[in-house]
């Protein structure tokens, strides 16, 4: 089975709120849009019946806290246990990563409202609430003078306190620091640190 998320912000097979959510896939040549209604639900857009669980598993892997899934028609179809959330001050958030591109601030700040709206997958670290994704939410909450986000805690990858290590040393201690870089900017600035940095580990790891 072959899954493509779909990154980009144009594409006429997919509703805008589906792709400023980041929630467009590709499944073996079929559409299916996964559109974020609350803080724990989801509807999964699609021509289908069938919607694979590996699929499902997949959106879920960006998007933890969502444990109910419906079909247009309004009927549920998935549903896991619940992810315990908490309140934080952004403030209280270490970010990993050290620059966001303004063209996805501006996508997702679309639907980031409110506290409730922004809600991200945490880890501790030294006693540290660090932040494995959203930081372009963060940034977009930030310009809306929302202060607080919605937390769950999750394990972090094993290159997060490299990465937070990073951050730190270009003195981003909170999504406050991050800097905004054109989609260009972001594309030569970010994306190719993140090539070098695990290509890198593929030859430690192959060598």
């Amino acid at each position: 089975m072959e899954i493509q998320r779909i990154d980009g912000y144009e594409d006429p097979r997919f509703s805008q709120d589906v792709l400023a959510q980041h929630g467009a896939f590709v499944c073996d040549g079929e559409c299916f849009g996964f559109e974020i209604i609350g803080k724990n639900h989801a509807i999964i857009h699609s021509k289908s019946i069938e919607v694979p669980d590996i699929l499902i598993d997949e959106f879920r892997f960006y998007a933890e806290h969502i444990d109910c899934f419906y079909n247009d028609k309004g009927q549920l179809i998935k549903q896991f246990n619940p992810v315990e959330l908490f309140a934080i001050d952004l403030r209280q958030i270490q970010p990993s990563q050290f620059f966001v591109d303004e063209d996805k601030v501006r996508a997702v700040s679309s639907f980031i409202h409110s506290t409730h709206e922004l809600i991200l997958p945490l880890t501790l670290i030294s006693g540290k609430y660090v932040s494995l994704d959203g930081h372009s939410r963060m940034v977009a909450a930030i310009q809306k003078g929302i202060s607080h986000a919605m937390g769950y805690l999750t394990p972090p990858g094993d290159y997060i306190e490299t990465f937070v290590q990073e951050a730190k040393a270009r003195m981003v201690f909170s999504p406050h620091d991050l800097k905004t870089l054109s989609h260009a900017d972001y594309q030569v600035q970010w994306d190719k640190f993140c090539d070098d940095f695990f290509s890198r580990v593929n030859e430690k790891e192959s060598g």
